[in-house]
């Protein structure tokens, strides 16, 4: 489906020819676009609400519409693009990105665009891991670190400007060009990748995938996400009661099937990890803490303190701006002296940063009243991302890091998922929509609710200071060590220390990074073959 005659060989690309500049610049701007699309949507939230006259129930589902089925589709896309070619099934990510992009574009009611937004989410899925594995496969094994570098920044960047680039969109002509930007984006990745990208795909593979386990996450995520946001939108009603049920059991089922499973999608023994355990716990309550910050704050600028969706777009740049810069130094000093200190101060960073936002009012200034909330956020998180990462591939053996990266990041956009339902219904934030006074009553009760909003936030940050204090001091222990106090499973071979063989490398404030495409084998060694 992919290559030519003249496409170069699989695991031999060398940096700086124009093999690789072509599997760059498909990968970059494939997992560019999910990235950009997954920060422009949010700020034209209120534009969306005002032409489709929805509440803020109906906003909460464009955002979770999408993460559903990202967060649950993550750890199974390494499986697939071994099996089925990870070229051709970064091809069909994107082209179900497109499509499901078009069908948002489009979309005359809100259930087509939240419709849209779940099957992006499909697609994301399988192009944005399916990057890495590419490049992991393609490039020899001397250059892929530096263009798995060059792929983090560029797409980092890509996320930068996206709240930008959406709010000039949506102020310029209308929200829905922030999705039809993606059509020609999607042309020319389909375009590089079938004629100049070399297909690769793991011979061996011939366990079975574990589709069923995938269904019930899907399932578990969008029970609890519809009981959360209906709880807000209508008060505990029956439906709601129901979607409780179905999530819990579609939890519980997915559970025992990975238990049971010969090839789980979500090997539960890694878990066995006390460290791996406590810095996801930590990922979780700060992941689950910036999905709503994110998706509040970019509303209340619009809705209540009156900015234009530019203006309410940059407001959250620093973050991004001081990720790109300080990340990379973070990730040194935990190398130094160990995660756990960063991860104790980092948090508290952030809750300072959402007390200082709790106190925003509707006629605050952005120089005095936001940006110094923002700053301390923006620290909190370079303080605290990259020993997070770090400390989860140091807590596993070698051969399971780009499993326990894929798990990191499908456990913080769940966390999100999960924030961006929960918190507006336990601050108050009324979901009720439809009509031009539910509008105004979402925005009378955004701005009531905003403050307490953060203070939760904030609280979610302090739990998860509190749990890096279970982390041991100093480096990261080897993992032999590890597995002597009972941390790891016995058949733990060694893994890397903490440390400047395993650089952490920045994609974006939506997740942590991820180390390589989840359940993949490519750059292992394992044989390829053209497709």
């Amino acid at each position: 489906m992919s290559g030519s005659a003249s496409a170069p060989v699989a695991g031999q690309v060398a940096w700086g020819t124009p093999a690789a500049r072509w599997m760059l610049t498909a990968t970059v701007l494939g997992s560019g676009m999910a990235f950009l699309d997954s920060t422009v949507v949010t700020v034209a939230l209120p534009a969306i609400q005002g032409d489709l006259n929805t509440g803020l129930a109906g906003l909460q589902w464009i955002v979770n519409g999408y993460m559903v089925t990202l967060s649950a589709l993550i750890l199974l896309s390494g499986s697939l693009s071994d099996r089925f070619g990870r070229v051709r099934l970064f091809m069909v990510g994107v082209a179900v990105f497109a499509l499901a992009s078009a069908l948002c574009t489009f979309a005359p009611t809100l259930e087509l665009l939240v419709a849209g937004r779940v099957v992006q989410g499909v697609g994301g899925a399988l192009l944005t891991p399916g990057s890495l594995a590419i490049l992991q496969a393609g490039f020899r094994e001397q250059d892929r670190a530096r263009a798995i570098g060059a792929w983090s920044g560029l797409t980092g960047v890509a996320a930068a400007v996206g709240p930008f680039v959406g709010g000039w969109l949506v102020q310029i002509g209308d929200w829905r060009l922030i999705f039809l930007i993606n059509l020609p984006i999607a042309v020319v990745v389909l375009l590089i990748a079938r004629f100049r990208v070399p297909e690769t795909r793991d011979t061996s593979d011939v366990g079975r995938l574990d589709y069923g386990g995938a269904l019930l996450g899907v399932v578990a995520l969008a029970g609890i996400t519809y009981a959360l946001i209906q709880w807000g939108a209508v008060g505990a009603t029956p439906a709601v009661w129901t979607g409780v049920a179905v999530g819990g059991l579609a939890l519980a089922a997915f559970l025992f099937t990975e238990a049971r499973s010969p090839s789980p999608m979500l090997p539960l023994g890694i878990f066995r990890s006390l460290p791996f355990s406590v810095t996801n716990g930590a990922t979780v309550l700060i992941y689950g803490s910036l999905g709503p910050l994110l998706f509040l704050m970019v509303i209340y600028l619009q809705e209540v303190a009156g900015y234009s969706p530019v203006a309410a777009g940059a407001a959250s740049l620093p973050i991004t701006f001081l990720m790109l810069l300080l990340s990379a130094r973070s990730g040194k000093l935990a190398a130094r002296i160990g995660p756990r200190i960063q991860l104790v101060v980092g948090p508290l960073l952030l809750a300072a940063g959402f007390v200082t936002l709790s106190r925003m009012d509707g006629d605050a200034p952005y120089l005095t009243g936001v940006l110094p909330g923002v700053l301390l956020v923006a620290l909190g998180l370079s303080t605290t991302v990259a020993p997070l990462t770090a400390t989860v591939l140091a807590s596993v053996p070698e051969r399971h890091a780009g499993l326990a990266s894929g798990v990191n990041n499908t456990f913080a956009r769940g966390a999100q998922l999960i924030g961006v339902a929960a918190v507006p219904v336990l601050a108050g934030i009324g979901g009720s929509g439809g009509g031009g006074s539910g509008a105004g009553g979402h925005s009378t009760s955004l701005a009531e609710g905003f403050g307490t909003a953060m203070l939760i936030l904030a609280g979610l940050c302090v739990l998860a200071s509190l749990c890096a204090l279970v982390l041991p001091r100093g480096r990261m222990p080897e993992a032999s060590e590890a597995a002597d106090r009972g941390s790891l499973p016995e058949e733990t071979s060694a893994v890397q220390p903490l440390g400047e063989e395993q650089p952490i490398r920045f994609c974006g404030v939506t997740g942590p990074p991820l180390r390589s495409c989840p359940g993949s084998t490519a750059g292992s060694g394992a044989e390829h073959t053209g497709g």
